[in-house]
């Protein structure tokens, strides 16, 4: 089922939301400071590529670096990225094929918005003792 709802994804949204992410990227790689926020945007862009079986837990060693990086990171890309996947989700709730697909995309707005102290695992790879922030 995780393979279908990320075949029908990355027809109807995915492919141009990781493309947005990927775009934010090169455009935080562009300076020096802002690198670790392009990188960021590169993880993100594989999440967005392929979301459906992936969870995303946090960091327990996130500190201030993390949000300081998380201002950086909604200002930039953040927000808009955020946008995309409202306006995709949308999009996507008109069909009743599209529900769980636009339900994904509201899911990821606030791992989108602020990515840092957070990971990105396999839903079957959870560390023991962590508790997911959301599944897809």
């Amino acid at each position: 089922m995780r393979t279908l709802l990320n075949i029908i994804w990355l027809l109807f949204g995915g492919l141009w939301l990781a493309i947005g992410y990927f775009f934010f990227g090169l455009l935080a790689c562009l300076l020096i400071v802002t690198i670790p926020v392009g990188v960021a945007s590169f993880r993100m862009a594989a999440y967005a590529l392929w979301p459906f079986g992936k969870t995303v837990v946090a960091k327990p060693s996130a500190g201030l670096g993390s949000a300081l990086m998380n201002g950086i990171w909604f200002v930039i890309g953040g927000v808009w990225l955020a946008v995309g996947h409202v306006t995709t989700a949308a999009a996507q709730a008109v069909t009743i094929v599209g529900i769980p697909l636009a339900i994904a995309n509201i899911k990821m707005i606030p791992v989108t918005c602020f990515p840092f102290g957070k990971q990105i695992v396999d839903s079957d790879a959870i560390p023991a003792g962590t508790v997911p922030v959301f599944s897809v």
